[in-house]
C-alpha cells in the first residue's frame, strides 16, 4: 500500500533535514502508529503519503521515491491521492471548506462524482452518528476544537477511502470522545482501510495497532509488533519519551454555581477571589452554551478547566479574555472590567497555537511578547522549554509540539494578570511535558491568575492545583438538521 524509499525531505529555509532516508513499508489494511519526540518528523512523513510533500509544500528539496496504492505521489496529481486517501490534521479547522457539518461531510464526495442519492444517504448516516457528542446544527467555527475534531474525522472518510492518515487525532478529545474515536477506528480496520496515526498517546490503541515506529531526528529508530509493543513497560517508553498508561486525576474542586457547573451549588456559598464571574450567559448558533451564576478564582493557583468536548472549556476561556461576547460581569480585584480591558490584562495559549504566531524568528516571537515587561531571564526560558536551538528558526517551520511550547514562552514572558493555558500540551511528547507544566506553575508563582483548560491527565496531574467541571448543553434534535442539508443539497443540484 505505501512505499517509502531512501526519503530525504528540507523544508525550505531549514538547515537540517526534516526527514532522513526513511525507509518504510506499509502493507494494505494495516494499522501503524508514528511516534516519537516533537519534531521527530511524524507529521511530515504523513504529508509524504497524502502527497501534500511535495505538491503543497512545493518549496523543499525531496529526494527518493514514495509510492502510495501504486502511485508515485511525485508523478500524480494530488486529487488522484486524495480519492485514495483521507487526512485528519491535528488543528482540523485548517482543512474544512465548508460552514456546516453536513456540507462538510459531503464536501469531498461532491468533488469526486459520487451520486447525489449515495451522498444524502450517507450524510444522514454519518450526521446522525455525530450527534451524540456533536450539535451538527451549528456552524462549524462554533464547534469545540474536540469537535471540529470528531466532524473531520466523518468527513475525512465520508468518501470511503482506503488509506486514512490521523495527525494527533485523541489531542483535543475528552475520554468518551476518545472512546468513539477508537471504536471508528476499529469499524474502518475491519472494513480493511489502511491506517497510520501519528500520536504521543498511544495505550488507547494497543488493541487496534500492528506496527509502532519510534521516530528520532528524521529516521526509524525503534519498531515494535503489536505484541511487543503491548509488553513494553512503562518507564521503556518514558526512555523514549513516549506516553504511558494515564492515571486518573482527583483534584479539589473549586466552589462554583450555574446550570453549567458539574455538582455546582448556591451562589451565596461561593467564597471571593481575585477574578469573579457573575451572571455569565453566551450563546451560540442560537444556543446556550454557557451559563454560569458565579465563579471566583484566587491568583497564584491553577484550576484546570475539565468538561466533555462541547461543554464550553473554550467559551470560558474567550469570555475571561475578552475574545468573546457575552452577558454578565467580570471583575478583576473588585473592578468591573470590559472587554478591552480584559484583553490587555490577559494573555492564553490556544489550541491553534499558530494564529499566535506574528514574527520572523523564535527570538523575536519572545522579545514581542516581552515588549512591554520585565520579563523574567527570556533565555533561560527558551531552553528550559529545549527552544535555544531554534531561536533563529521561522516559527512557521517548527513542528506543532515546538509552536506550542514557543507560545507557552511568550505568555511566560508577558507577564499578564489572567493566563489561560487552552489544551497547550496538544502535539507535546512526555520529556516536554514536563517543561511545560513547569513553565504553567511559575506563572502562578509569579501572582496570575491561571486557568488551565485539558483533557491531559498527565499535565493536569503535574500542573493543576483545582478542577472547574462544565457540562454539555442539551443535544439539538438531529432529524430536522439532516432535513435541512438535504434540502440544502438538492437545492444545489438543480442550480
Amino acid at each position: 500500500m505505501i512505499r517509502i524509499e531512501h526519503t530525504n525531505w528540507t523544508y525550505p529555509h531549514a538547515e537540517q533535514s526534516s526527514l532522513r532516508n526513511l525507509d518504510l513499508q506499509i502493507s494494505a489494511g494495516e494499522f501503524v502508529i508514528l511516534c516519537g519526540a516533537s519534531g521527530s518528523g511524524k507529521s511530515t512523513a504523513l504529508r509524504l503519503m497524502n502527497g501534500l510533500v511535495p505538491h503543497f509544500h512545493d518549496d523543499g528539496t525531496l529526494t527518493g521515491t514514495v509510492t502510495v496504492g501504486g502511485m508515485i505521489t511525485a508523478d500524480t496529481e494530488l486529487d488522484a491521492i486524495g480519492l485514495l486517501t483521507g487526512t485528519v490534521l491535528q488543528h482540523p479547522r485548517r482543512q474544512f471548506f465548508t460552514d456546516s457539518v453536513p456540507e462538510e461531510v459531503a464536501f469531498a464526495m461532491e468533488n469526486f462524482g459520487v451520486a447525489p442519492e449515495e451522498i444524502r444517504n450517507r450524510v444522514t448516516t454519518a450526521v446522525a452518528d455525530l450527534s451524540e457528542g456533536v450539535p451538527v446544527g451549528q456552524r462549524l467555527r462554533d464547534l469545540s476544537g474536540g469537535q471540529q475534531q470528531q466532524v473531520a474525522i466523518t468527513a475525512a472518510t465520508a468518501h470511503r477511502p482506503h488509506l486514512l492518515l490521523l495527525d494527533e487525532p485523541s489531542s483535543n478529545l475528552s475520554a468518551d470522545a476518545v472512546r468513539r474515536l477508537t471504536a471508528t477506528l476499529a469499524e474502518l480496520k475491519a472494513r480493511g482501510v489502511t491506517i497510520v496515526v501519528a500520536e504521543h498517546r498511544l495505550r488507547y490503541l494497543e488493541d487496534l495497532v500492528d506496527r509502532v515506529i519510534v521516530m528520532r531526528d528524521g529516521a526509524i529508530d525503534v519498531e515494535w509488533t503489536a505484541a511487543q509493543f503491548r509488553a513494553v513497560p512503562d518507564d521503556e517508553l518514558a526512555r523514549e519519551g513516549l506516553r504511558g498508561v494515564v492515571a486518573a486525576v482527583q483534584l479539589p474542586v473549586l466552589p462554583a454555581a450555574g446550570p453549567s457547573i458539574a455538582g455546582g451549588i448556591d451562589a451565596s456559598d461561593v467564597p471571593e477571589g481575585q477574578l469573579e464571574l457573575e451572571a455569565i450567559r453566551c450563546r451560540l448558533g442560537g444556543r446556550v452554551v454557557l451559563d454560569i451564576d458565579r465563579i471566583a478564582f484566587a491568583a497564584g493557583t491553577v484550576t484546570a478547566i475539565r468538561g466533555v468536548n462541547g461543554a464550553g472549556k473554550s467559551t470560558l476561556a474567550r469570555i475571561v479574555t475578552g475574545l468573546q461576547r457575552s452577558t454578565g460581569v467580570v471583575r478583576l480585584d473588585g473592578k468591573a472590567l470590559g472587554a478591552r480591558a480584559r484583553q490587555r490584562a490577559s494573555a492564553i495559549v490556544m489550541q491553534d497555537v499558530q494564529r499566535q504566531l506574528f514574527t520572523d524568528s523564535v527570538h523575536a516571537e519572545i522579545d514581542l511578547a516581552a515588549l512591554h515587561t520585565r520579563a523574567p531571564q527570556t533565555e533561560g526560558i527558551l531552553a528550559a522549554l529545549d527552544l535555544a536551538d531554534l531561536a533563529e528558526r521561522h516559527p512557521l517551520s517548527l513542528s506543532g509540539g515546538q509552536q506550542q511550547r514557543l507560545v507557552v514562552a511568550a505568555v511566560r514572558v508577558a507577564g499578564r494578570r489572567i493566563v489561560v493555558f487552552d489544551e497547550p500540551s496538544s502535539g507535546v511528547d512526555r520529556r516536554h511535558l514536563q517543561s511545560i507544566s513547569d513553565q504553567i506553575r511559575r506563572v502562578a508563582e509569579d501572582g496570575s491568575i491561571v486557568l488551565l483548560i485539558s483533557h491531559d491527565d498527565d499535565l493536569l496531574a503535574l500542573a493543576a492545583d483545582r478542577q472547574l467541571t462544565l457540562t454539555s448543553a442539551v443535544p439539538e434534535p438531529v432529524s430536522g438538521v439532516v432535513a435541512e442539508a438535504t434540502q440544502s443539497m438538492s437545492s444545489k443540484e438543480t442550480r
